[in-house]
């Protein structure tokens, strides 16, 4: 059965126009035991090995290359996108990569040492230093010319980089410019009254894509301090980089470390590490509610009938935080708020809080009269007064937990930690404790001399 699989996976990859396409490919090769892939790969010609190992939805392709030999393995890593070569480079094991990398061509070698300087998550370690450049003075017929001479060479063509002598970038031109041109006209005239768009190696991933967003860009130069290209982050780079960062930052919003891979290839052992810390901080953090409800034992003594009420009080306070936390970490990560803007959104939020907590406290004190008015329930000869306490509470909870979870992003963000870390099981732990201590405040404000 598996070497039927294996056949048919190896009979895909001989044929590009009856096979598979890459896609299917890969999920196939996903199926497979890790030795299996590599035989199948090994029954491949070069062109469909490496149009697979270079689709990042493959996500065993470093140890699939490692069960080949270095010879054969640097062979098709040599022909693979260099930023792509570099990330499944870094993922083997530190023997198998060096064995790989004494076969590999220098300049290849080279190429892949450049983009490792840099940072994962920066342009530098997005970028490719597959790009087409032509001298400034070239004519559009001549820069397609070149074109045409190194396509094949370069992982893709958006636009082309015009430089001066010294190697200085001054221009950059779309394909489609190029192809709609006169031959004879000088391919810079295209690029006249448009500096180009550029952004330094160091620069962090989501700055790239709101400058791609913006300028509304397939490819982004990346450059040195004296402008000369040092390669480019296309729009697919940045897809691929932003939706990582949003899977690890949706991870951490909900109280769990990031995790290293997907979900189903994660060890039973990491996934308990993952999630036991998070727990565990939120277990002692719950423990302050505890102490809180016991510094109102007395109160809840002689008016039993707000105990009732305490989940009511500590969800919506907690769903409010949770909900203002999830606006304000998404407004941080698009660059819709900045760190200064804080007091404009204490301003909206305040407000906001109370208005949203007078709905609540309307619908509660609703609930408690009709429950009493029909007989389903009784509330005691005081049941007015616990509504409004109930009313009031959420009013204060909700505007509580609307203000904090607004503001601890802010906050998070000043002291250098990752906004995101700012999980909605945090927030709500938080609108916990002080959500028990604003709704026994106003309970002996309003029930003094009564059930209190």
């Amino acid at each position: 059965m598996v070497n039927d699989l294996i056949a048919g996976v190896a009979a895909g990859f001989r044929s590009s126009r009856r096979g598979l396409s890459i896609a299917d490919l890969v999920d196939t090769l996903q199926s497979l035991s890790v030795e299996e892939a590599a035989y199948a790969l090994t029954q491949m010609p070069d062109a469909r090995a490496v149009a697979v190992l270079d689709s990042p939805e493959l996500r065993s392709a470093a140890d699939i290359l490692a069960h080949l030999t270095a010879a054969r393995a640097a062979a098709l890593l040599s022909q693979m996108a260099e930023d792509r070569a570099a990330d499944v480079l870094t993922d083997m094991d530190e023997g198998d990569a060096l064995a790989i990398r004494a076969e590999l061509p220098a300049p290849v070698v080279a190429s892949i040492d450049t983009l490792l300087r840099w940072p994962p998550d920066s342009a530098g370690g997005m970028m490719t230093t597959e790009y087409v450049a032509s001298s400034a003075d070239a004519t559009v017929a001549e820069v397609l010319a070149h074109i045409r001479t190194v396509e094949r060479s370069r992982e893709t063509v958006y636009s082309v980089f015009l430089l001066e002598p010294q190697g200085r970038l001054v221009a950059t031109v779309s394909l489609r410019q190029l192809i709609a041109a006169e031959p004879t006209s000088r391919a810079i005239d295209l690029a006249r009254g448009h500096d180009p768009i550029t952004v330094a190696p160091s620069t962090d991933r989501e700055e790239v894509a709101h400058l791609i967003r913006r300028h509304d860009l397939l490819a982004l130069p990346v450059v040195d301090e004296q402008g000369r290209p040092m390669g480019i982050v296309t729009v697919d780079d940045v897809l691929d980089a932003l939706v990582a960062a949003h899977t690890e930052d949706t991870q951490k919003f909900g109280g769990v470390e990031a995790l290293d891979g997907p979900y189903l290839e994660t060890g039973f052992l990491a996934m308990i590490r993952k999630r036991a810390g998070w727990l565990s901080i939120l277990f002692f953090s719950e423990m302050l509610t505890a102490s809180a409800m016991q510094h109102f034992e007395s109160e809840l003594e002689r008016a039993v009938v707000l105990t009732l009420f305490i989940p009511l009080i500590m969800s919506s306070g907690g769903n409010s935080g949770s909900q203002a936390t999830s606006l304000i970490i998404r407004a941080l990560a698009l660059g819709q708020v900045r760190l200064r803007d804080w007091w404009r959104v204490a301003l909206r939020e305040l407000p906001a809080g109370m208005t949203l907590g007078a709905i609540l406290g309307l619908l509660g004190m609703a609930r408690i009269a009709l429950w009493q008015t029909l007989g389903f329930y009784d509330y005691g000869p005081h049941w007015v007064l616990v509504a409004t306490t109930v009313g009031t509470g959420l009013v204060g909870i909700v505007t509580f937990g609307s203000l904090a979870g607004s503001m601890l992003p802010f906050l998070l963000q000043r002291m250098g930690f990752d906004p995101a870390s700012a999980s909605a099981p945090f927030v709500a732990t938080l609108v916990d404790v002080t959500g028990l201590v604003i709704y026994f405040s106003i309970a002996l404000a309003i029930l003094s001399g009564t059930l209190l």
